[in-house]
């Protein structure tokens, strides 16, 4: 590991200079859509069924619960892994990919590869729970370890893709990855209809860089859109009200989110969302745990701390329960010993 850190600090220019023009190509060419959502969803009903939708009623009103902890990976990240890397070219995705994440987008990225027989390295921190790194190991990919604290994984991964020349995948900076996210929406609308309730008029969504909440925001134009992240980590929050993109602070806070600690947003979800007047809200390790217990006791689901944040913001009273409420249950991956203590906990 160490060797393989001074060679990538041997590569600074070029690393540099492969994600820049990574960054611009992405960004200025392709942009997300929401026939791209379409066309995600599409692709995705050939592969999987349709994740379970749950219905319970909060205040005497029906709420929505779309269970993506419930998916084959444990996350909606497998979406947008899956749209991404079928877009690859045959000749390319021999060359394999390059992606980095905390857990979630990494296993998303190794299903894929492995279902499409591509080789997939990921770039994950240091601290990440052992149950996603294991998960990960588990189908086949490449692990590459990282500081969080002092190392940038955007740049580790940039470097080991240009050497490989690899696909990079980011985890929501990428217009394919939005629009696979996305297609979470639209499942659950259709499941929604059938089940006799309203369309989509509101979705609460769990947000680290703002990839789901972007594919749904494209998907459901006519909803309203709330992101929540814990406190102290709502750098899209603060972004939102600011009008432009504004970092976390230098010392945030701990969380139990792994999956949200994004200190940044990109410029690809910060512009779907701030067009769409999409507002953010904050939420308390207190109220996340709260939201993980209830899940356990009313939908009979396990959630990790950040697929329940945007639970823990309903039920905290942080957002208005209304007809055709839909709330993004977007992860499962718990680690075993602080889930449990979770549910030991009192509410």
């Amino acid at each position: 590991m160490g060797q393989r850190k001074r060679e990538i600090g041997s590569l600074d220019l070029d690393v540099n200079s492969y994600f820049k023009v990574e960054e611009n190509f992405m960004t200025i060419l392709r942009q997300p859509t929401r026939a791209g959502v379409r066309d995600a969803a599409a692709k995705l009903a050939v592969i999987l069924l349709p994740s379970p939708l749950f219905i319970h009623e909060i205040n005497g009103i029906a709420v929505a619960f779309k269970a993506e902890s419930l998916q084959p990976i444990g996350s909606f990240k497998l979406r947008g892994a899956w749209h991404r890397l079928t877009a690859i070219d045959s000749e390319s995705r021999a060359r394999g990919v390059v992606a980095f994440s905390s857990g979630n987008h990494a296993q998303g990225v190794a299903w894929a590869a492995k279902r499409l027989g591509m080789p997939a390295l990921i770039v994950m921190p240091s601290d990440a729970p052992v149950v996603k790194r294991e998960a990960t190991l588990a189908m086949g990919a490449e692990i590459v370890s990282y500081d969080r604290a002092t190392e940038s994984r955007e740049k580790i991964a940039a470097g080991l893709a240009g050497a490989r020349g690899a696909a990079l995948v980011p985890s929501f900076d990428d217009p394919w990855i939005i629009e696979g996210q996305g297609s979470a929406a639209i499942e659950a609308a259709t499941q929604m209809a059938a089940q006799g309730l309203p369309a989509p008029s509101h979705v609460v969504v769990p947000c680290g860089g703002g990839g789901l909440a972007a594919g749904c925001a494209l998907a459901l134009p006519d909803a309203v859109i709330t992101v929540v992240e814990p406190e102290g980590w709502d750098d899209m929050r603060v972004s939102l009200e600011a009008g432009w993109i504004e970092p976390v602070g230098p010392k945030p806070p701990p969380t139990a989110c792994d999956s949200l600690q994004t200190k940044e947003v990109s410029r690809l979800t910060f512009d779907v969302l701030s067009r769409r007047g999409v507002r953010g809200l904050a939420v308390s390790e207190v109220e996340i745990a709260a939201a993980q217990r209830w899940a356990a006791r009313h939908l009979r689901i396990v959630v990790e701390p950040g697929g329940a944040a945007g639970l823990a913001a309903l039920l905290a009273g942080k957002v208005s329960v209304e007809p055709g409420m839909l709330v993004m249950v977007s992860g499962g991956n718990v680690d075993p010993a602080a889930y449990a203590a979770v549910l030991s906990g009192a509410d």
